[in-house]
């Protein structure tokens, strides 16, 4: 201990060994002060009321440092990190993680400067490697996810829609040479309709603006906000807008004492992001060339007019040469075209949309109950949790309230039915309560969808394609809300249900006293590959046939137009009957009937859905058409093959275990891997993880119909498939009440009984697993 006129510094050994010297304010440090551990980790800057806040500079015994603002004992404000490996960031951080504008370069030379979100890179960034590639754009969870312009050292370019790392979405790529291809990937691989111009053709007007306008706005927005300081470090002035945040647990650094400890970490998200962009330009071998020498494109300088391509997960299915011409004739039809590639599936709801307003309410509502049951402690649903009283209500004037903000809808009054009840739903499924009202909430808005049957429900598709909200009526809200005790300790008792998964129940009345009824769902279909066909079944047969024209892959199918049957392994089969018999059972106990199982097919020969896709009388007349199609992939495109499923053992860290908005139950087990977990390996497409219900490879055999005689009338020629299904009960709020009764009953008069839908509930559940039996038959 010394004493001076000016301060008082004392030094302090804890029992634990560890010594401080500096300031006390009574019994905790306060001012400067210096605290070393016992393991070498030292600590020099200010304190307050014993913690660590102010300026600082830490250093741990590997090596690491940190100088900058702490908090609390926290890395909180701005600093910089320097690791063991060499990697340096500087910028904002909250709680021990990078959060909000920084830079960071690696040890390997990359280099990253934008923003991050809990440790991870979150929002508008620039990521650069080390061997010259350069991406620019959005980012999410330390992946390139959202829009966003990748150039490739060998001047190669993509500007489009990321997901994941991987090319997904609308967007065109520019090869070195001049040449371009605009249309849309899905998972890294070229996917649906698109147009290749070869070096030194002349680009479409549209096309030629938007190469122009997405490039120029792409490079300009970001650099505008980056400039040089004198000492050589880029100076950080973005005014960007923040998005929300994956997490990253940077908990490493901190021992359970609470105090800054440090191990050597990597953030694996960046080294995944430059893996992918590698990753999917082999993939495809006409999306990157090895080099930018290399000029061998697939139409050389004695073809140079621009041609119109489909895709099929990365496999060329159809070509016709565009002549000048053509280009013309088509010009409305691209139009078309383009603008629902811009949609996506349904159709955007903007300012001036018969919906618009609609929407508004409904996320306006969202946010209000979901940000007010948040932050409630979890506990068990309580019976009350059901009854009458368990509702919130609101008014929502547009001028804003004591209790709501001011917004640009109409007045309303908001509903929300029992939020406790549905707020432990969403937990049970482990959505983030962020996540959900980003995903209903944000800033893009809803889709609207038509309704696929005759209920004359609106449908309405989040952003990010997780969840449905369908539109009610005051029955089926009635309905929901009877059966909701019993189906929640259904859908918690049984983690395989393939029954509907509803996430929250509510209603908006609007000025004129109108009453909208809505409830938001999982989405069975927000899956990682293409679905190429759908099916509704229910097991009848009276109008259950949709029309043969203007087929489409969002066409959903009926029972009559299911031509497949499918072979499982038997351990699945079992199980996939075993969970549906349960959940019949719980149908049928609460007098439900009209329910339907729900069942998406990809195909993984995407090829060998030419006949499909294609009219009779069109694939007669194709061959002999001006501008004719070609069936094979030219030189260079990834051709997958037709037995294209293989299953290897379950690998957590490979695939996303995470439970999905439609199924939350294990890996399933297959006997040709011994009776281990397994994943699902796409060769070109990824690795995915098998559960009941989502991602279940399959054999689909179809009967081939012929009449060329009676000496092949005894043969049965089949077609054989690989295909991926999908499926789940929906439509599972239909009683068989009086009015179902009655409808029976006149509908029996004149078909048979069994044919109908209408049937009492214990006849509809033998039905209905009867006819799956079928669709699903055990192997010989």
């Amino acid at each position: 201990m010394s004493n001076e006129d000016s301060e008082k510094l004392i030094e302090k050994i804890l029992p634990n060994g560890d010594i401080y010297v500096g300031n006390f304010e009574g019994l905790l440090p306060q001012g400067m002060g210096k605290y070393s551990w016992v393991d070498g980790t030292c600590y020099q800057g200010e304190w307050e009321k014993g913690k660590m806040t102010g300026r600082g500079k830490i250093c741990w015994p590997s090596g690491a440092t940190y100088e900058g603002d702490f908090r609390g004992g926290f890395l909180h404000g701005s600093g910089t990190f320097s690791g063991v490996d060499g990697s340096v960031y500087t910028g904002s951080w909250r709680m021990n993680m990078q959060h909000g504008m920084g830079c960071k370069s690696y040890s390997n030379s990359d280099f990253y400067e934008g923003f991050w979100r809990e440790g991870l890179q979150e929002g508008i960034g620039r990521y650069t490697w080390s061997n010259g590639n350069t991406y620019i754009g959005n980012w999410k969870a330390g992946k390139m996810s959202g829009r966003g312009l990748m150039k490739w050292a060998n001047d190669d370019l993509y500007d489009g829609l990321w997901l994941d790392g991987l090319q997904h979405g609308s967007g065109y790529y520019k090869f070195a040479d001049g040449t371009y291809y605009f249309g849309t990937w899905s998972k890294g691989l070229k996917d649906g309709w698109g147009t290749f111009y070869p070096c030194g053709s002349k680009l479409s007007y549209q096309h030629k603006r938007l190469e122009s306008f997405r490039y120029n706005q792409r490079a300009l927005s970001f650099c505008a906000g980056t400039s040089m300081n004198p000492e050589g470090h880029r100076s950080r002035t973005f005014r960007l807008k923040k998005s929300r945040c994956g997490r990253w647990n940077i908990s490493r650094f901190f021992r359970s004492s609470g105090r800054i400890s440090h191990t050597t970490t990597s953030f694996d998200g960046v080294w995944n992001v430059g893996d992918s962009c590698r990753s999917f330009q082999s993939q495809d071998g006409s999306l990157t060339p090895s080099s930018p020498d290399e000029d061998d494109h697939e139409l050389q300088d004695d073809n140079l007019m621009a041609s119109e391509r489909e895709y099929m997960q990365g496999v060329l299915i159809r070509e016709r040469s565009l002549t000048p011409d053509s280009r013309m004739s088509h010009k409305n039809k691209w139009r078309h075209r383009i603008r629902i590639k811009q949609k996506g599936p349904g159709e955007r709801i903007y300012k001036g949309h018969k919906s618009y307003y609609l929407m508004l309410d409904l996320q306006l509502g969202i946010r209000y109950t979901v940000g007010k049951i948040t932050p409630v402690p979890m506990r068990e649903v309580r019976s009350s949790d059901f009854g009458p009283r368990a509702r919130i209500r609101m008014y929502f004037p547009r001028k804003g309230s004591r209790f709501t903000p001011p917004h640009y809808s109409t007045d309303f009054f908001w509903k929300d039915y029992c939020p406790m009840v549905f707020r432990n739903l969403r937990e049970m499924f482990k959505i983030d309560a962020a996540d959900y009202m980003m995903s209903i909430c944000g800033g893009e808005g809803l889709k609207e969808l038509s309704s696929p049957g005759k209920s004359g429900s609106i449908f309405y598709l989040s952003q990010d394609e997780r969840f449905v909200i369908k539109t009610l009526r005051r029955y089926e809200l009635k309905s929901l809300l009877k059966m909701l005790p019993k189906y929640y300790n259904h859908v918690g008792n049984h983690e395989n249900t393939l029954i509907t998964k509803f996430f929250g129940l509510h209603r908006i009345t609007i000025r004129s006293g109108r009453k909208i009824r809505f409830v938001v769902m999982g989405n069975m279909f927000c899956t990682e590959l293409r679905i190429h066909r759908r099916y509704d079944l229910k097991g009848s047969t009276q109008g259950r046939s949709t029309s043969k024209h203007n087929i489409t892959e969002n066409t959903t199918l009926k029972d009559l137009d299911l031509s497949y049957v499918f072979y499982l392994e038997k351990s699945w089969r079992e199980a996939l009957f075993r969970q549906i018999s349960l959940d019949c059972m719980f149908l049928e106990s609460q007098c439900i009937i009209d329910y339907s199982m729900l069942l998406g097919l990809h195909f993984r020969a995407p090829e060998h859905l030419k006949s499909l896709l294609e009219p009779q009388h069109a694939q007669h007349s194709a061959s002999s058409s001006a501008g004719d199609y070609v069936d094979t992939p030219t030189q260079g495109e990834m051709i997958i093959p037709p037995k294209g499923l293989l299953l290897v053992t379950h690998e957590p860290g490979s695939v996303s275990n995470m439970p999905g908005s439609h199924i939350r139950g294990g890996t399933l087990r297959a006997s040709a891997a011994g009776d281990e977990e397994v994943d699902l390996l796409l060769p070109g497409t990824g690795r995915l993880r098998v559960q009941l219900g989502v991602n279940m490879p399959a054999q689909a055999n179809r009967k081939l119909l012929h009449d060329e005689g009676p000496d092949l009338a005894e043969i049965d020629l089949f077609e054989v498939y690989d295909v991926v299904l999908y499926l789940g009960i929906i439509d599972i709020l239909q009683e068989y009440n009086l009015t179902k009764k009655i409808e029976h009953t006149c509908k029996s008069l004149r078909y048979d009984p069994m044919s109908i839908s209408a049937v009492d509930p214990q006849t509809y559940s033998k039905r209905f697993i009867s006819f799956l039996e079928k669709v699903f038959p055990e192997q010989v």
